[in-house]
């Protein structure tokens, strides 16, 4: 069985590396995670591990350049060292292996605009037997996460490292098919014979470790039995190494030693990779600081009258239509009323020209377990306050479960933003470009306040309407947020049409 050993992307911008030195010779004998060869970008070198074990045929020669995702080499598998599938034989019964049978695993597309996503987790091992439809791992994109599944059954060699940013399109992983009789005992890996675990390198207390392993301990210093492995039966993998550190020696005198007060308390760092969601938020907002003329413009609510047609209605609303009667209903149904009075704030700049739109689609951010995402209510100036409700609960639910699709996440055209939830009393939002506007509420607060010569307390609320002053200018912004308001302290208005 031939394992293809693809080079990984190592960054956005890098197309193509050099490889620079060539560890293992042509039909040398390699373990799972020996370094094969070190790979040169203009900016880095990077190892390039087994990803197996077996005999490997080089592809290419030390000084070439080659592209990211090119096959450099191949490793002939050997059934002492890594389970070999067997495929039963149609005429005989017989089991035989058929090396010619790899299925690829690629990156599938996931949306018109996404290149590249990250691998966040493997749900599998190298080595796994997986059955058809397993989830084999979750990928990242700026906008949401997929989940990959198999699309044979087999034994999985898995080619990039979970974390690894790749491109649309390149192979992580491969399976080995396999064509199971109903005599074979391929549900049972561990009964065939050949599947034995990789070779190990032992130390003296008899702690195992994988040769990369015990590479990456040897040079920290670090005894490998003072390190709990990860893998099967306790092995101590690549990841394991790493993660290690090496412990302070201990002394049984102290007579020379002052004694120094310890800290209280436990004092913990850790480090997290930025997630492919968090890295292009992040991108994506600077980017807006510096290429918008961002202005915020404020006012007050008054959410009594709301409050109380809510307090009137909702259960009777509730019992028909099968959702509850939130604020973000009347908010959007504002909302979509003001935009078509102030068409500025609907539109975008796109090169040398602005887009008007006719349409109201609102994005309604929303804080998931992976970080904010902004799925789009889709013509809402045609909605009424049921279909906006249930549309927001649909979408808000996907959003918890990361079910979101690329489409439900694009296109908007203004944002509402509610910071109010976890008891923002005032705030800046940020545009969602390339949209040219964007709401923000906050939390409802008793105040005093004069209403007709006289002091009263009412339920306000703070709004706040950040947008582009290229195209928006601070007539339009106030006008707007005014007519917003005037809607919110007196729905009636969003019933005549006035």
């Amino acid at each position: 069985m031939s394992f293809e050993v693809i080079i990984p992307a190592v960054g956005e911008s890098i197309t193509e590396v050099t490889i620079a030195n060539v560890f293992k010779k042509e039909g040398e004998f390699v373990n799972l995670d020996e370094i094969l060869c070190e790979l040169e970008s203009d900016k880095a070198t990077f190892e390039l591990n087994a990803p197996t074990s077996g005999v490997v045929h080089w592809k290419a020669s030390q000084g070439d350049t080659v592209a990211i995702g090119a096959s450099v080499c191949s490793i002939e598998t050997s059934k002492d060292v890594l389970p070999v599938p067997i495929l039963a034989d149609s005429t005989t019964g017989s089991g035989v292996v058929n090396a010619s049978q790899i299925l690829e695993i690629k990156v599938p597309v996931v949306g018109e605009s996404i290149t590249e996503v990250t691998l966040a987790t493997w749900n599998k091992k190298s080595g796994d037997l997986v059955n058809m439809n397993d989830l084999l791992c979750e990928i990242e994109s700026d906008k949401a996460t997929f989940e990959l599944q198999a699309e044979g059954a087999g034994y999985l060699n898995i080619l990039v490292d979970k974390g690894s940013t790749v491109t649309i399109g390149t192979v992580i992983a491969t399976i080995s098919l396999a064509s199971v009789s109903a005599e074979s005992n391929l549900s049972n890996p561990a009964s065939i014979p050949g599947n034995e675990t990789v070779e190990t390198i032992k130390s003296v207390s008899g702690a195992a470790a994988t040769p990369l392993a015990a590479k990456i301990l040897a040079e920290k210093g670090i005894n490998p039995a003072q390190v709990a492995g990860s893998g099967e039966g306790g092995k101590i993998m690549k990841e394991d190494a790493i993660k290690a550190q090496l412990k302070p020696a201990t002394t049984t005198s102290s007579a020379s030693i002052p004694l120094v007060k310890a800290a209280s308390g436990d004092r913990i760092s850790r480090r997290e990779k930025l997630s492919s969601l968090r890295k292009t938020v992040a991108r994506r907002l600077v980017a807006v600081k510096n290429e918008t003329a961002m202005l915020t413009t404020f006012n007050e609510v008054d959410m009594k009258p709301i409050m109380d047609l809510r307090s009137a209605y909702k259960d009777k609303f509730k019992e028909k239509h099968g959702v509850g009667l939130g604020f973000m209903s009347f908010f959007t149904k504002a909302v979509c009323i003001a935009l078509s009075e102030f068409p500025s704030v609907n539109a975008m700049i796109d090169g040398d020209e602005i887009i008007f739109n006719d349409f109201a689609d609102i994005s309604i951010a929303v804080s998931a377990p992976k970080g904010l995402v902004v799925p789009v209510v889709r013509n809402a100036e045609k909605m009424n306050f049921a279909e906006i409700e249930a549309e927001i609960l649909r979408l808000a639910g996907k959003a918890r479960d990361n079910k979101l699709s690329i489409d439900e996440m694009t296109g908007g055209t203004f944002t509402i933003t509610n910071g109010g939830v976890f008891g923002s009393m005032l705030s800046t939002p940020i545009i969602n470009a390339p949209q040219s506007a964007i709401l923000g509420m906050h939390n409802i607060v008793e105040r005093a306040v004069v209403i007709k010569g006289e002091i009263v307390v009412r339920p306000i609320m703070f709004v706040a309407l950040s947008y582009d002053h290229r195209i928006i200018d601070g007539r339009e912004s106030v006008g707007f947020l005014v007519r917003v308001k005037q809607i919110l302290e007196d729905p009636m208005r969003l019933l005549l049409d006035v």
